[in-house]
Order: C-alpha cells, then structure tokens, then sequence
C-alpha cells in the first residue's frame, strides 16, 4: 500500500487494515515454518505497510 493511499483513509479504515495484515502476517509466519511460503517478500511488505500505517496514525494524533 502506498503512503498516498494510506493517508486518505479514515482511522477506523487505518485499524481495520492493520488487523488484516496481523493476520496475514500470522499466516505467511506459518506457511514459512512449515516450508509452504512461495513469496517471502511479501513478509517485508507487511512490515513496512505496518509501520507505514503506524506512522500515519501518529500524525493524525498528534496534528
């Protein structure tokens, strides 16, 4: 997910997305434990769209 994106959702969206993510993070964590993960960069890209989401929460907080 893009920054742009990210910043033109609500902060009920922005939760919703991160409770999406922890799950799917939670499955491809498992997938790769058992040797079933084909796309391991999609790890990373969890990662980083968390803190980007993370981030964006702080802003709005804050400002």
């Amino acid at each position: 997910m893009k920054v742009k994106e990210i910043k033109e959702l609500t902060m009920e969206e922005l939760d919703q997305q991160l409770q999406d993510i922890k799950k799917e993070r939670f499955n491809l964590q498992l997938q790769q434990v058992s040797g079933q993960l084909e796309n391991s960069a999609r790890v990373k890209e969890l990662r980083r769209t968390v803190a980007r989401i993370k981030t964006i929460q702080n802003q709005n907080v804050e400002g």
